[in-house]
């Protein structure tokens, strides 16, 4: 897949750009259809909600029942998404599921909720968020060049949040500028079941969170840590078990 200045700026006709950017298809039926559901995406109130609810699923690699969409959200390559029962997705999210070969990049089972702004975005990476998990306003999960995101059932993500996988560039070479150097593979980011963040918590890629492990709001984890401990600062340590806590 292209990176998008080079989908945006390289030869081709502004509707093939288009669709292999927002798209992900250059069908033209898939074109049109999408078009239809994005003319629906600012309705307001219910008749918004409803139509969104009636036209939305079929957008999707897969789209179980009860799915609700607010107004405002945007959609990248919807074709790789697949969205479990009762998900909900509030004002303002995006969901980017940018490929160029996986047909599912994107994957929220069961009652999974994003708040309003959240934003998941794939560059040739993957994201998947079990079930009964909860994603706080303007919190960003971004999955990139192979490093997958993975956020266990039971899990709750406070407001701005950022989980990143593939976020760092290699930087050895001095006589090439960073940027082309390329993306270091840091083997993404785990949470497993029943983890909690805090607000404003930094998880980088290379972490995983055990079982039942908390951040305290504002920690930037760089390591992994066991479960049902509970981290904090920058960079996070373990301050304490769970059982522990008063």
């Amino acid at each position: 897949m292209q990176k998008t200045h080079q989908a945006v700026s390289g030869t081709g006709s502004p509707l093939a750009k288009y669709q292999d950017v927002m798209v992900g298809s250059r069908s033209l039926l898939t074109f049109l259809y999408y078009e239809w559901c994005m003319m629906l995406g600012p309705l307001p109130g219910a008749a918004g909600m409803l139509l969104r609810q009636m036209f939305w699923p079929r957008l999707f690699a897969g789209c179980g029942k009860g799915c609700l969409f607010a107004p405002g959200i945007t959609l990248r390559h919807p074709g790789r998404i697949s969205l479990g029962n009762s998900t909900v997705i509030s004002e303002g999210c995006v969901l980017d599921a940018r490929h160029s070969s996986a047909a599912v990049s994107i994957r929220l089972d069961d009652n999974v909720i994003l708040s309003n702004n959240v934003m998941l975005s794939c560059k040739n990476g993957t994201i998947r968020i079990g079930s009964d998990c909860g994603l706080n306003a303007q919190t960003i999960v971004q999955s990139t060049n192979g490093c997958p995101v993975e956020i266990g059932p039971d899990c709750v993500i406070g407001q701005s949040c950022l989980i990143i996988g593939g976020g760092s560039y290699n930087i050895g070479c001095l006589d090439m500028p960073i940027r082309r150097q390329g993306i270091r593979n840091d083997g993404g980011v785990r949470l497993e079941e029943d983890v909690w963040l805090g607000g404003n918590v930094t998880v980088l890629g290379g972490v995983t969170m055990g079982r039942g492990s908390v951040a305290g709001a504002g920690a930037v984890l760089t390591k992994s840590v066991a479960p049902h401990t509970i981290s904090a600062g920058v960079p996070a340590k373990i301050i304490k078990m769970r059982n522990e806590a008063p």
